[in-house]
């Protein structure tokens, strides 16, 4: 049995994306193969207060003192730092180097696009020059795909660098249950945080007379989207069966997003036996297998129509080799294995 500690400032039922989906599920894999993990979190440090802008977020206040306390009362088997980019992951990772303790890390957001689709002054490259920063001293990098793994060589990461694969909850993403729907057909769903580096004015802007677009998420961007585009339905959001029912009923699931470094809901819409059109970036065209569970396409619009060919009964089967015990067996075979 393992004692693992967790490190992340992405934690909290509030948060709903894709980091905190894949580390509870990640925690529930352990504990059901014996491992126990310790996480701690910003709910876990004395000063502790929202993110202005993003509430659901909490911000934990971290000194190094308090993390080198902390990895000095016990003993691990292994230390993996989810956010080394947060404030919480920044300062355990120098607690670890400062002691020579070993730490993994795991990269699952491109920083460096998101801060410069909102921040266009500041380049892409001084981003991932500050993200190399952060990783320093890590033993290994745990990305989403071999996409990223490519990617995070190229922008000069010099550690052990692997993909890592994610899951599906099949309790709850599922085809079962599809209903028909009153929206004007095809509906088009885009499910995720509503925020600017999303990519969702592409998804807005389709130009395809006749169909339902159809926004599920909250978050700051909103109320622009809103007011830019009456035509659009904004659903809000939703958890558990009720957002798998949005999966479900939809024709296609578009992800509009060029900056992310996988998409769970990619693969939680193809458990649902939906299609995804995306563009042909990092993660999508890892995930979607063109012409079988979707369509990859610069023409997002060309996409969304090519998906509405494809059966939705082998969109499901394709989805089923994503699954939450795998990618705790791989997080465990690259990080602990000898045992």
């Amino acid at each position: 049995m393992a004692k693992i500690l967790l490190v992340t400032d992405a934690w909290g039922n509030k948060q709903i994306n894709g980091v905190v989906t894949t580390l509870k599920n990640l925690v529930k894999q352990a504990h059901a193969a014996g491992d126990t993990v310790h996480v701690f979190h910003p709910g876990r440090c004395k000063i502790r207060f929202p993110l202005p802008g993003y509430t659901e977020i909490t911000l934990g206040i971290m000194t190094v003192r308090r993390a080198k306390r902390l990895l000095k009362k016990q003993s691990w088997d292994h230390i993996h730092i989810a956010t080394p980019e947060g404030f919480v992951g920044t300062q355990f990772a120098k607690a670890c180097r400062k002691l020579d303790i070993p730490f993994s890390t795991s990269c699952h957001t491109k920083f460096p696009e998101f801060i410069n689709a909102r921040l266009p002054w500041i380049p892409v490259s001084v981003g991932w020059a500050w993200m190399r920063s952060k990783y320093k001293g890590a033993s290994h990098v745990l990305t989403t795909t071999e996409s990223m793994v490519q990617e995070l060589k190229q922008h000069g990461f010099d550690q052990d660098i692997q993909a890592w694969s994610r899951g599906v909850d099949r309790e709850v993403f599922n085809p079962i249950g599809r209903e028909e729907v009153s929206y004007s057909k095809p509906l088009l769903v885009c499910v995720g945080r509503v925020s600017q580096e999303k990519g969702l004015d592409d998804f807005c802007q389709l130009d395809y007379p006749g169909a339902t677009l159809m926004i599920v998420g909250d978050g700051p961007y909103r109320k622009t989207l809103e007011k830019r585009y009456p035509h659009v339905i904004f659903a809000g959001a939703h958890r558990g069966k009720e957002l798998a029912a949005y999966f479900r009923n939809a024709d296609v699931f578009v992800f509009p997003s060029r900056a992310d470094t996988f998409g769970v809901v990619i693969i939680e819409a193809m458990a649902t036996g939906t299609p995804v059109a995306a563009f042909p970036v990092t993660g999508p065209k890892d995930i979607i297998k063109q012409g079988k569970t979707g369509y990859v396409d610069e023409n997002l619009l060309t996409a969304v129509k090519q998906c509405q060919k494809l059966d939705r009964q082998q969109v499901y089967e394709q989805s089923l080799e994503w699954c939450w015990e795998n990618c705790y067996q791989q997080f465990r075979d690259i990080l602990l294995p000898a045992r």
